[in-house]
């Protein structure tokens, strides 16, 4: 292909299509179309130049143009407070519910897991003591000692920003790490229950369980169900790739992917309610009943919030991943 004769032969159309970029809020009906039709042709010149005879200069020029028409053409979508909406109402707790199948069990087993590390170390002396000397020990489960005080020995602002922001990024730890087949995630998930079942075997074997659970039920309750939710979300994350089902493998991991992320910043949400209640709550004067109710009533409100919202929406359709007018065409595949 000779250059200079297509470069002279189209010229005019390249610099007919800059002038109405420039002028592109007052144009007529027929220079619109034109627009159009310019930007498809110009977007064909730069797809046989970059083939036949690149020149950086020229390819540079053609690139700007064509991304800016398709600017132009297709229109920039800004996020609004209608998506917020959406996303809490809809796209949120249907991304949830969808993947109920994987972080319910996650959450059961993840929970027989926690309760049998807490017997067997309970009822094992020789393993409490392979974790601290009997001195650490005592001042980690008597009254007033630092399991007790570990909640109220900060102030409850700072603390519950804290926390929030330690379990927001083991939330996002599981999301993204899911797509290294799910592996680290169970690393993440066991370390969590093996902390979990340390406080439980060591304040039971000081016969005092009953003031361990009531100071980790009422904020744990849903932070631990956060976390099984991205733990789940991981794992299957981590199947797709494996098996991406009647999509192509990019085209699942993308959809996949997108959920993923949009569950990250709701679970950020779920997480700083229980972080407000582990700061504010968990550590205040009220009796145990009153705020194992307070935990209780979050729970379940959450749990509403996703098998009665999220089912609803996730019935009419919605994944949680973008609305259509927001992520890229998809190329159709068979069954």
């Amino acid at each position: 292909m000779d250059l200079d004769v297509f470069v002279s032969t189209h010229r005019a159309e390249w610099d007919r299509l800059e002038a109405l970029l420039r002028r592109r809020r007052g144009l007529t009906g027929a220079e619109a179309d034109e627009l159009v039709a310019l930007y498809q042709r110009t977007a064909t010149h730069l797809s046989v130049i970059q083939s036949s005879a690149p020149d950086p200069q020229l390819t540079g020029r053609l690139s700007r143009l064509v991304a800016r028409a398709r600017s132009t053409v297709t229109g920039a979508r800004s996020a609004s407070w209608r998506d917020v909406t959406h996303f809490l109402t809809h796209g949120f707790p249907a991304a949830v519910h969808r993947t109920r199948h994987w972080w319910v069990p996650t959450a059961l087993v993840s929970t027989v897991v926690a309760a049998l590390l807490g017997w067997w170390i309970g009822t094992h002396p020789d393993v409490q003591a392979s974790i601290a000397a009997p001195g650490e020990l005592r001042g980690l489960t008597r009254p007033g000692g630092e399991y007790e005080t570990y909640y109220s020995s900060h102030n409850a602002a700072a603390f519950a920003a804290q926390v929030w922001t330690n379990n927001a990024q083991a939330a996002a730890l599981c999301l993204v790490l899911g797509i290294f087949l799910g592996l680290p995630v169970l690393l993440v998930l066991f370390t969590n229950m093996l902390n979990l079942g340390v406080g439980i075997g060591l304040m039971s074997s000081a016969g005092r369980l009953d003031t361990f659970l009531g100071l980790v039920l009422p904020h744990g309750l849903l932070e631990l169900t956060a976390v099984f939710v991205a733990a789940g979300t991981g794992l299957r994350l981590g199947w797709t790739l494996i098996d991406p089902g009647h999509r192509s493998r990019r085209t699942a991991l993308a959809e996949e992917g997108r959920a993923a992320l949009g569950m990250a910043i709701g679970l950020a949400l779920v997480l700083f309610v229980s972080g407000a209640i582990e700061g504010f709550v968990t550590p205040s004067g009220l009796p145990t009943w009153a705020r194992i109710s307070i935990g209780v009533l979050a729970e379940l409100a959450f749990l509403g919030y996703v098998f009665i919202l999220g089912g609803r929406a996730a019935g009419a359709g919605d994944t949680g991943d973008l609305e259509s007018d927001g992520r890229s065409e998809t190329v159709p595949t068979a069954a």
